[in-house]
């Protein structure tokens, strides 16, 4: 019973964070229900484990932790290419402001040939 109430109350802890911080940010919000409805799943899981193994053997899968691993390892993957591309595009947002950048402080070219000093030795 103490860990279904530690585990409960980690996932709503989390929820809220997520919710919370990226409600800022341009986060789609597919993602942020995506994310709910999993959170919601894993609940469920911890509190009513034969009907997440129902539902595991309706999809065709041998145990409900199996179902909660096989969406665990679908997570994994689209968090892993949402933070690839997404340092994809901070690198090129940062390629061009350096390049903006050095546009900018980009001192005219001094001519090489111009005589310092005109006496002869």
């Amino acid at each position: 019973m103490l860990i279904q109430i530690l585990l409960i109350v980690s996932v709503v802890v989390l929820l809220f964070l997520f919710l919370r911080h990226h409600g800022k940010s341009k986060t789609a919000a597919g993602v942020k229900i995506g994310f709910s409805v999993f959170m919601l799943f894993g609940v469920l899981a911890v509190l009513l484990p034969g009907e997440v193994s129902a539902i595991a053997n309706f999809l065709g899968v041998g145990r409900g932790t199996d179902l909660l691993l096989y969406g665990l390892v679908v997570a994994f993957g689209f968090a892993t290419i949402n933070t690839f591309l997404r340092f994809k595009e901070l690198e090129l947002r940062y390629a061009k402001l350096v390049r903006a950048m050095a546009i900018q402080n980009a001192k005219a070219p001094e001519d090489e040939l111009k005589p310092t000093d005109t006496s002869v030795v």
